[in-house]
Parts: structure tokens; C-alpha cells; sequence
């Protein structure tokens, strides 16, 4: 079985309307005309070089945020923590 999620989408009737009969006539199902859709717009928004950049800025916050939480476990424990044991049932 693949790994999919269920969304539900919310859509005006006129757009209902007009997808369902497109769909019909394009000879793909709602669903499948919709997760096309998406998939094109998940494309188009990966290749905004706006996004990108905040892409850029979101990873640089995550790692203020690690250094910060790396920096406040070296203060209460006096050093660097060691590596995490592995947890039971999976490997290092």
C-alpha cells in the first residue's frame, strides 16, 4: 500500500461545476484532475525563487534555534553532549 493522505477540498459550486465537467470531458476523474493540479502547483511554487529564499531564511532560523538549544545543554550539563544511544530495534 503507498504512503497518500486524505484532503478534503472545499470548492464553490460554479467551480465544482466546471471541474466535474472538464474532468468528464478530459477523461480523468475529479480526483485525479485535482491531484494534477496540485501537482503542478506544488512544481510552479518549488520554483519561486521567492520561496527559495525564504526557504534559505527558514533553514537559517533552524539552525539559530539548534545552536541556541545545542548552547543551552552545554550550560546546565558543562559539556558537549555525547552522541544519543540508539534507540532499541534500530541501528546507528
Amino acid at each position: 500500500m503507498s504512503d497518500t493522505k486524505t484532503l478534503a477540498v472545499r470548492l464553490d459550486s460554479e467551480l465544482h461545476a466546471r471541474l466535474t465537467i472538464l474532468a468528464k470531458l478530459s477523461g480523468v476523474s475529479v480526483t485525479d484532475a485535482i491531484r494534477t493540479a496540485i501537482e503542478q502547483q506544488v512544481e510552479q511554487m518549488a520554483r519561486n525563487p521567492e520561496v527559495a529564499a525564504k526557504a534559505a531564511e527558514y533553514q537559517e532560523a533552524i539552525t539559530r534555534e539548534a545552536d541556541e538549544q545545542r548552547a543551552a545543554i552545554e550550560a546546565l550539563f558543562g559539556t558537549k553532549p555525547s552522541k544519543a544511544p540508539a534507540r532499541k530495534g534500530t541501528t546507528a
